[in-house]
């Protein structure tokens, strides 16, 4: 088994590494892995964007990746192939939006960006805006500093 290793995928230049960061595609469902205050891992499925060295995802601020990620920023993001033949795994640290207070705020601006990069539109944006800002969505953003994996 080769494992193969990649810095910063927007400024790579190394095959091997391009095509373990080629499996992250432009956007898909994947695992982020967060610290617990004990030092366990925990892990959350989600659906992602994926930009040359950032992924962005969408969640509320209530949820245990973010307790975890605003203690300790550090970061890790799993996706693999549907037969599990190849894996990919982005390591990095992360920032967070602020919550959504306002349908016209920043944050609910990035919200919609990944919202239709990822789905496409949406039927009733006024009420996605709305339900952003009642549900305190925020943005995870994680830069990634280095991608690891096995891609035969």
């Amino acid at each position: 088994m080769s494992t193969n290793f990649l810095r910063r995928p927007s400024a790579t230049t190394d095959a091997a590494g391009d095509r373990l960061w080629q499996l992250f595609g432009q956007r898909g469902r994947g695992v982020l892995v967060t610290l617990r205050r004990d030092g366990r891992p925990q892990l959350s499925n989600l659906d992602y964007l994926a930009e040359p060295g950032l992924i962005r995802c969408s969640t509320t601020g209530g949820r245990a990746k973010v307790r975890n990620l605003r203690r300790d920023p550090r970061a890790s993001f799993h996706v693999t192939t549907p037969d599990g033949g190849a894996y990919a795994v982005a390591e990095g640290v992360v920032t967070l939006s602020e919550p959504a207070v306002a349908t016209t705020d920043e944050t609910v601006d990035e919200l919609v960006e990944v919202y239709r990069r990822i789905r496409g539109d949406h039927p009733d944006w006024a009420d996605y805006r709305a339900a952003m800002v009642a549900d305190g969505r925020l943005v995870i953003r994680l830069d990634v500093h280095r991608v690891y994996g096995w891609r035969p």
